[in-house]
């Protein structure tokens, strides 16, 4: 099993090294455009804020937990401590009971609806509070 990993990794590292053959893409004269709105004054140049710094855009949202960010017990520890004080914990897990979808995979649901309705968009899975796949 170690030789057919080891022939594996070194055809894909062959293929990095190789590449496909095709030649590199024609310049179309992106580059001068380029050119042209790095020389643009920054005083005219309108300031867009970046796709996640928007509360419509999800900055509300604790993405690796799954929980609004200003209640997230596994970011804050203003919201562990209230959690704690109310006793909604979870010591196996270190987070609020309340948010803690590996104990209670449903809560993910309600979070996803609550997700929905403020977005109209499907809530990203969390990375970091899922249920434990059996």
């Amino acid at each position: 099993m170690k030789k057919l990993w080891t022939s594996l990794t070194l055809l894909a590292g062959l293929f990095v090294v190789v590449g496909c053959g095709q030649k590199p893409a024609e310049n179309t004269g992106a580059n001068k455009k380029d050119k042209e709105v790095a020389k643009a004054d920054p005083k005219e140049t309108p300031k867009v804020k970046p796709k996640d710094d928007s509360e419509e855009d999800g900055s509300w949202w604790c993405r690796p937990h799954g929980v609004p960010e200003d209640d997230c017990s596994m970011c804050s520890a203003k919201a562990a401590k209230e959690f704690r004080a109310k006793g909604d914990w979870c010591d196996k897990h270190e987070r609020a009971k309340s948010q803690c979808f590996i104990c209670d995979p449903s809560l993910m649901e309600k979070a996803k609806a609550q997700y929905k309705a403020k977005t109209g968009e499907e809530m990203p899975l969390p990375k970091k509070n899922m249920p434990e796949k059996k």
